[in-house]
């Protein structure tokens, strides 16, 4: 409507302002045009301010400046304004038309019929008007896509069946074999669901720009389905201990179903995990949902969430989607100091006794100079005290400082022990004492600076200094952290919290770090706001944890306290789990993704450390791949040079189902260290996923390169659009704007305004 309303004004789309040059090319010379309208709108004016008519100085004004619009409106006219435009020489340039070929285009989202059908109709006969207009301007060359572009001869060879959408290669290729002769722009009809590799569309619209190849897209389907549900992403670990409790994070997205319940649920091999009902958000909108679940049996798992499908969805596939997560059998070694004999120790290793995940290796300080060591690997291990190099203490995954003052370790231990954290990556846990935090005399010191929380300098310990009591609870975010969680629903978890007794801590802790996050806090009568009581942060490669209470032990022992109940052993075996999650072996292998469309490729990349946990260059790593029928690949892994100790390679799964990932690294025939990942290879249904009409990536595309967007209902003007274009073999044509309808009605309403004005204030 508005682009008609526009030609009938301006006499010309658009389309051709937006590519025309504007010029002036007068039958006589322009300053003598200019001056004859100078002269006139003078002598106009001149009139006005020497008449003695009932004309005041307002009169005057207004009429000059009406005679002098109508002037300037004829000498506009006068000047003869053109526009200069670029247009196609007829059958002299080659136009390729890509058609999408992949499953989204199966969508019926629009009434009764199909993308593919509305684009069949419009792109796929040489009868279409659109195809037989740019027929009588073009030799066109027609393309079918979904990853790559390949030449389509006839519309029948259509199979909507591919399983990813490369926008990127595709243009990329049909301008290649359209390089050699003269193009005037590729014309694209997607859904624009582009899920191709990472910054190839990117790179492919550079390179149309610099060739000078203007790109004009049709977009089919609708940008917002009037009703469908829609599982968006899924956040979770990539590995987990057996037997931790996991959360994760499910995005969903809805259009005509807003404020109606679904049920989210969870599944492992049919399994059902966990369950959750809960409100769906406005149309539109999204919701993330965290699903809380134990992983109990080792190895990759799928886990599949799903929500049931409903009556007039648009697409059902999106219902659900999949998240692979090990489940590694493994037994991290986490190191216990303790600087006074109290019940905290004993207690603690009571609650991880029977976790086959978790091995609590216990140095106690039992006098000055006098250590005993429990469940260590050899008998003389830590017989002579804390670990006294980096070899020793980077032997372990995790590290619980008790009530132990800095003053007993050297500066050179303290800032191993920070090294521990951010280049070991190992996870800190520093306990609540009268020897712990600003009272223990860390203040200033290199642990300090891996804490989550800011310690006082001008705080000091006592043996005087009286405990205060706290009641724990969770904080928001701690509500649905899996490391908090004492029961499997939210509602639960939250009422046992309230009900357990009360703890007591002499390092009130207020002041946080900037990346802090509190799950626990605390609230007593000897405090004004609340105090911390669980923070964590990450620092550099691990995290470092803060839990400045002396009693937890309370929870297993107090008088209110079941002797069945098992919130302690519940609590520590979150904690010190989720405190040794994905620690990094010497050797650390990453998939660019845990699930793949079978033939997309898969980057590896290795993280190669020495005994010092620093980074190595010039080792010799190389990626064994099991396939799933069990065939094996070896592949060597190069040195990525942009960082240090971090080795590179690819592969192609060329099979559906798990592919098993070894690396292997070593140095001078020394076994440096191995690891194993998976990767699942199938149909990702990833085409159905985002499976709305993409506009925004569509323009994108068509404004970068020069060219247009269009839907069906505007695609008519297509042929005429593409004619107006630099590419390819043009010619110079003159558009005359003198006789615009604009112009006309410009001057006549000048000419009626100046009528009325008169009428209005009775002047002759």
């Amino acid at each position: 409507m508005l682009e008609s309303l526009f030609q009938f004004l301006f006499k010309y789309r658009p389309v051709v302002f937006e590519r025309g040059t504007f010029v002036f090319d007068p039958p006589w010379p322009p300053l003598a045009v200019v001056i004859a309208g100078i002269v006139t709108a003078a002598v106009a004016g001149a009139l006005y301010v020497r008449t003695r008519s009932r004309l005041d100085r307002r009169d005057r004004v207004v009429l000059s400046l009406l005679r002098l619009g109508a002037v300037s409106v004829l000498v506009f006219c006068l000047l003869h304004p053109m526009l200069v435009v670029a247009t196609v020489v007829p059958q002299a340039n080659f136009l390729g038309i890509l058609l999408d070929d992949s499953r989204s285009m199966q969508v019926t989202d629009r009434g009764d019929r199909a993308r593919s059908a509305v684009m069949t109709e419009a792109f796929g006969s040489t009868d279409a008007p659109i195809v037989s207009a740019l027929t009588e301007r073009f030799k066109l060359r027609f393309f079918r896509f979904s990853d790559v572009a390949r030449r389509l001869n006839d519309t029948t060879e259509l199979t909507f069946d591919g399983r990813r959408t490369d926008l990127g290669r595709a243009l990329d290729g049909a301008r290649r074999e359209l390089g050699g002769v003269p193009l005037a722009g590729l014309v694209v009809v997607t859904d624009g669901a582009e899920n191709g590799a990472q910054g190839s569309l990117s790179q492919s619209v550079l390179q149309l720009q610099a060739a000078g190849v203007p790109v004009y897209a049709v977009g089919m389907g609708a940008e917002r389905f009037e009703r469908d549900i829609a599982l968006r992403r899924a956040t979770a670990p990539r590995r987990v201990l057996a037997g931790s409790s996991v959360a994760v994070d499910v995005t969903v997205g809805q259009s005509g179903f807003g404020g109606s319940q679904a049920e989210l649920i969870v599944e492992d091999a049919e399994q059902i995990l966990a369950s959750r009902a809960f409100d769906l958000p406005r149309d539109g909108d999204v919701t993330t949902v965290r699903m809380h679940f134990t992983a109990e049996e080792p190895g990759p798992r799928r886990l599949r969430f799903r929500i049931a499908a409903r009556d007039g969805e648009a697409v059902v596939t999106n219902n659900e989607l999949e998240r692979l997560v090990v489940v590694e059998d493994a037994r991290p070694r986490i190191l216990y100091f303790e600087g006074e004999p109290r019940f905290e120790v004993k207690f603690l290793r009571r609650a991880v006794t029977e976790d086959d995940n978790v091995r609590l290796v216990v140095l106690q300080r039992t006098a000055n100079e006098k250590f005993y060591a429990i469940d260590v690997d050899e008998e003389d291990d830590l017989s002579t005290g804390f670990p006294a190099t980096r070899e020793e203490l980077f032997r372990y995954d995790g590290l619980i400082l008790g009530s132990v003052e800095a003053s007993f370790f050297t500066h050179d231990q303290l800032s191993m022990i920070a090294e521990f954290v951010g280049r070991r990556g190992g996870g800190l846990l520093v306990l609540g004492g009268r020897r712990s935090f600003a009272e223990g005399g860390y203040a200033n010191t290199p642990l300090a600076e891996a804490l989550p929380v800011a310690l006082d300098p001008e705080r000091t310990g006592d043996e005087t200094d009286i405990a205060a009591k706290i009641r724990v609870r969770p904080t928001p975010f701690g509500l649905t952290h899996p490391v908090t969680q004492l029961a499997a629903a939210a509602e639960a978890s939250e009422q046992r919290w309230r009900s357990l007794p009360a703890l007591t801590t002499v390092n009130p802790l207020t002041a946080l770090k900037p990346a802090a996050s509190v799950l626990l806090e605390g609230e007593g009568e000897d405090f004004d706001a609340p105090i911390v009581v669980l923070a964590y942060q990450r620092y550099g490669r691990g995290k470092a944890l803060a839990l400045p209470v002396q009693d937890t032990w309370l929870w297993q022992m107090h008088a209110d306290m079941s002797v069945e109940d098992e919130t302690h052993e519940i609590f520590w075996r979150q904690v010190l789990r989720w405190l040794v999650a994905d620690v990094p072996e010497h050797v650390t292998l990453t998939a660019g993704a845990d699930r793949v469309e079978t033939g997309s490729p898969v980057e590896l990349a290795a993280e190669v450390a020495d005994s010092g946990y620093l980074r190595l260059n010039g080792a010799d790593v190389s990626a064994r791949i099991v396939a799933p029928d069990g065939s094996e690949s070896t592949l060597p892994m190069e040195w990525s040079v942009e960082r240090d100790g971090e080795y590179r390679t690819s592969y192609l799964p060329d099979q559906d189902g798990l592919h098993e990932v070894h690396v292997e690294a070593e140095r001078a025939g020394v076994a440096i260290g191995s690891d194993v990942t998976w990767v699942h290879a199938g149909d990702l249904d990833s085409e159905l996923r985002d499976a709305e009409m993409q506009a925004s990536v569509l323009r994108r595309i068509a404004e970068e390169t020069g060219g247009r967007f269009y839907t069906p209902a505007t695609a008519g003007t297509l042929p005429e659009d593409v004619s107006f274009t630099e590419s390819g073999t043009t010619v110079r044509e003159e558009r005359d704007l003198w006789d615009m309808p604009m112009l006309l009605l410009a001057l006549l309403s000048l000419m009626g305004a100046e009528w009325v004005y008169r009428r209005r204030r009775g002047l002759a």
